[in-house]
């Protein structure tokens, strides 16, 4: 019975772990570059994330990857006009696609 319950323990704990929503991380923990504001905040699989990223020529390897579409830096500071979000404020790891779509992006708290 104990070998069993060595087994199974260590497997729930692992599926529990990725199906706990993690929270938002506070602003200053992005590192990858400016905090970003998208309309949208979606799985990298989604019909719209999807169409953008292979118009773009984009192969994202994990689609469960959040993606935010249609992004605009955002200053923290707090100076000049970008200093708020009223959509979803978000640190991702790859901005190099214009304002279009950003990559593997985790929600922030402002």
């Amino acid at each position: 019975m104990f070998s069993k319950l060595s087994i199974i323990l260590p497997a729930f704990l692992a599926i529990l772990a990725v199906a706990t929503p993690t929270p938002n991380e506070p602003a200053s923990s992005c590192t990858t570059g400016p905090i970003q504001c998208c309309n949208t905040v979606e799985s990298a699989s989604s019909p719209a994330a999807a169409s953008i990223l292979k118009s773009i020529g984009v192969v994202v390897q994990d689609v469960n990857a959040l993606v935010g579409l249609t992004c605009s830096p955002i200053d923290i500071v707090g100076v000049g006009s970008g200093s708020s979000c009223s959509a979803s404020p978000v640190c991702c790891t790859d901005n190099s696609h214009g304002t279009l779509i950003s990559i593997g992006c985790v929600p922030v708290t402002l």
